[in-house]
């Protein structure tokens, strides 16, 4: 790696994290898991916060697909902490989103959807997309596993909207629900935008200043 060769922590930290998103998201999650764990001590070792605060978020959500669940509490919460004391509000949405994504495996549906309302609150504030979505996705699957059709259709089908306008690839995952449990018309003729690169992760941190 240039970055270590060069001695570059930062560059290391930030490339690992990355390392760590791309293996999440082929389903590789000890070696995500170990990427992000990585990272994260050298964004610690370095006071990164914000770089810390994004592998947080992204070891939680390897964390959820490994059954670690109180692991994933544990990082979604450091995250959400730290992206609150730093006012980073797109970093409180996903982190957020994550923590409604956990209760709603954990069936505290409630949590699930106050997690969720806050995030969407968050992203519709910022005007970002994605997040939105997610959150909307988030209340409608709470919806369902509570037992209210009607509600979970209505937020999928606002989900399934944006992800379709964004070419997200949860566009599938939302059309498969709908026709699973049998909510609504999915629109099939409707041809989801190009992608624009949005995908489900958190946005990289911002560069830290250099002291004067």
């Amino acid at each position: 790696m240039l970055c270590r060769g060069l001695g570059n922590l930062e560059g290391q930290a930030e490339a690992l994290n990355c390392l760590g998103i791309v293996q999440q998201e082929t389903g590789d999650y000890p070696a995500a898991a170990a990427s992000q764990q990585q990272a994260l001590t050298l964004f610690s070792d370095l006071g990164y916060q914000a770089g810390l605060a994004g592998a947080l978020n992204c070891l939680g959500v390897v964390q959820q697909e490994t059954g670690d669940y109180p692991g994933a509490a544990a990082s979604h919460e450091q995250a959400l902490a730290l992206f609150r004391e730093f006012g980073d509000r797109l970093g409180q949405a996903e982190a957020l989103n994550g923590l409604g994504e956990l209760s709603s495996r954990t069936s505290a549906i409630g949590q699930a959807r106050e997690y969720h309302a806050q995030a969407l609150a968050i992203a519709r504030d910022l005007r970002a997309p994605l997040e939105e979505a997610r959150a909307l996705e988030g209340l409608g699957q709470a919806h369902l596993r509570d037992g209210n059709p009607g509600h979970a259709a209505a937020h999928l089908q606002q989900a399934l909207t944006i992800y379709q306008r964004i070419g997200a690839p949860a566009t599938q995952r939302v059309q498969e629900t709908l026709q699973n449990h049998k909510l609504a018309s999915t629109n099939p003729k409707s041809q989801p935008a190009a992608p624009n690169n949005e995908t489900h992760q958190p946005h990289p941190p911002a560069a830290p200043q250099e002291a004067g």
